[in-house]
């Protein structure tokens, strides 16, 4: 089980999970509808299996293009420590969790449970044949905002949409950051990204914009749900944090790039949801 973790760096269910939090409770705090244990287990059981699914298709589908790289031939099924069948195995099974998971929520979720797992799946494909990769993979995690809101309501609505487009430029924008490690490799095996076709700081630019549409997505809900000074603290601290990451890399200096990646993406996510929770909660 630790070698499947490994395989799905499991850590970074901490980019989308607290947008699906903000779904879940946007859903409970908007409507009628009441906190329930099992549909919450249910959505985070939904949240894994899901991204366990796409990061293992992603290493199963990337496996000989992984064993070029040196940045990722340690990586579990170059490495050996991991069969390309096991990860191909292990995809399958979270996939079918997945859509299990669905049926017991409500049948708007089981119905679209098959267009989830395409979008996220098909992110691994996408980098043969176009650059727009980047916002394929926010594309698929900014389902987690609007999934999240249909566990409660079983409908669809503006302001978690809203939020799913805010995660969609930020996980690309934060993409593109991560793919100028490999922007020559790219180039070299004809492979498309972002810093492949437009360069280090044309992509850095591009990154810019896109945490910018980002950063509109997440206040528009402010004006429209009427929130407090607690979600304006919420805002401001992830902004800071998305403007942060883009002090500390540059096209000449690349050494905090997992810095920027993980580190501070994770705490902008975390921070970002605790605040939202913070005002609907204590600010009614």
């Amino acid at each position: 089980m630790k070698k499947y973790f490994s395989l799905v760096l499991f850590a970074h269910s901490i980019f989308a999970l607290p947008f699906a939090i903000i779904g879940f409770f946007l859903g409970l705090s908007t409507t009628e509808h009441t906190f329930s244990y099992k549909l919450f287990l249910l959505m985070l059981l939904c949240m894994v299996t899901a991204r366990n699914a796409a990061m293992a298709f992603n290493r199963y589908l990337d496996r000989d293009i992984d064993a070029l790289n040196p940045r990722t031939a340690q990586r579990d099924i170059p490495a050996g420590r991991i069969s390309a069948k096991g990860a191909l195995t292990f995809t399958i099974v979270n996939c079918l969790l997945f859509i299990t998971a669905t049926y017991f929520i409500n049948t708007l979720c089981f119905y679209l449970s098959p267009v989830a797992l395409f979008v996220v799946l098909f992110y691994s494909y996408t980098k043969r044949f176009t650059p727009l990769c980047h916002l394929v993979l926010g594309a698929g995690l900014g389902l987690a905002p609007i999934g999240a809101y249909m566990v409660i309501t079983g409908q669809f609505a503006l302001v978690p949409v809203l939020y799913g487009f805010s995660v969609l430029f930020w996980v690309g924008g934060f993409d593109i950051i991560y793919a100028l490690q490999d922007e020559e490799f790219d180039r070299q095996h004809g492979l498309n990204s972002i810093p492949a076709y437009f360069g280090k700081k044309g992509a850095l630019r591009i990154s810019e914009i896109m945490h910018v549409l980002s950063a509109i997505c997440v206040i528009a809900p402010y004006f429209i749900l009427q929130l407090g000074y607690l979600y304006m603290v919420g805002l401001a601290l992830y902004c800071g944090l998305l403007i942060y990451q883009h002090r500390i890399v540059s096209p000449k200096d690349l050494s905090k790039v997992d810095r920027a990646f993980m580190t501070t993406n994770g705490i902008a996510s975390v921070v970002f949801a605790s605040f939202f929770l913070l005002d609907i909660y204590f600010l009614k």
